[in-house]
C-alpha cells in the first residue's frame, strides 16, 4: 500500500510532467484504489469520491500485480437507464470538467466476443445526456464507437473500423477532450495516435466515469487533468 507521502509526491510529479506518457495540464483527480495508511480501502463503500449506479455489480479487491483495483463482477445490472445505454457506470463525485484528459488502466476479465468492451463517460449531465466511448472488440454501429446519449438510445458519432485488441492483460486508455473546438480523441495503448476521434459540441463540461455496457473489467490508476 502506498503511503500518503508517496501518493503526494506521485501527484506532484504527474501534475508537472509534460510528455506523451503523462497527463497534460493540471491533475484535478487521481485514484489508484490503494487507499493510504490513514484511510485504508477494504470495499467500494470506502471509495467516498465514487458513485456506483449499481453498487452490487462492483467490488474492490487487492491484486498481486496491481494493488487495489475496482472490478465489475456481473454482466447484468439492476441499474436501468432511461434509454438504451451502458448498465455499469462509476462516476466521480463532485467533479465536472470541460477541457480534459482522462487516463486509466483497464483489464478485460472475460472474453465475450465481438462486443467485449469497456466504456468511458464524459460530458455527463444526467442519465439521459452524456457522451461515452465504447471500446468494443469489433466495431459496428453499436460497438467500438464514440457515442452520444441525448434523450434517446445511444447513437454512434463515429464510423470507427479499428479493432480493439482485448486480451487478458492490462491496457492503457486515454480520452482527450477540447470543449472549445469540440474535438474528442480516444487512445488505446498508443498514446500518440488516436484510436478514434470526432468533433461534437452538443454537451459542455460534465462529470466523468468508467464502466462497461455489459462486460467484466478491472480498473486502476485513474487520473483526470484539465487544461
Amino acid at each position: 500500500m502506498k503511503s500518503a507521502l508517496a501518493a503526494s509526491v506521485f501527484l506532484l510529479a504527474t501534475a508537472d510532467a509534460r510528455s506523451d506518457d503523462a497527463p497534460q495540464g493540471k491533475v484535478v483527480f487521481a485514484d489508484d484504489f490503494d487507499g493510504s495508511d490513514a484511510k485504508p480501502v477494504q470495499s467500494i463503500e470506502d471509495l467516498q469520491r465514487w458513485e456506483f449506479l449499481d453498487p452490487k455489480t462492483w467490488t474492490w479487491k487487492k491484486t498481486e500485480d496491481a494493488g487495489g483495483v475496482i472490478e465489475i463482477t456481473e454482466r447484468g445490472s439492476e441499474y436501468t437507464p432511461p434509454t438504451r445505454s451502458p448498465g455499469h457506470v462509476a462516476l466521480v463525485k463532485d467533479l465536472e470538467v470541460g477541457n480534459c484528459e482522462i487516463r486509466f488502466r483497464v483489464r478485460s476479465t472475460k472474453d465475450t466476443g465481438n462486443h467485449r468492451d469497456c466504456c468511458i463517460f464524459f460530458g455527463y449531465q444526467d442519465a439521459s445526456h452524456f457522451y461515452y466511448c465504447h471500446l468494443g472488440a469489433k466495431p459496428d454501429p453499436h460497438s467500438g464507437q464514440i457515442m452520444i446519449v441525448k434523450e434517446a438510445p445511444r447513437l454512434a458519432l463515429t464510423k470507427n473500423e479499428k479493432l480493439t485488441p482485448w486480451d487478458d492483460q492490462w491496457h492503457n486508455v486515454m480520452v482527450r477532450r477540447n470543449i472549445d473546438t469540440g474535438l474528442i480523441e480516444v487512445f488505446f495503448d498508443d498514446m500518440t495516435t488516436p484510436h478514434m476521434s470526432v468533433t461534437d459540441k452538443t454537451f459542455g463540461a460534465g462529470r466523468i466515469g468508467i464502466g462497461s455496457f455489459d462486460d467484466l473489467n478491472a480498473f486502476d490508476d485513474l487520473k483526470v487533468s484539465t487544461f
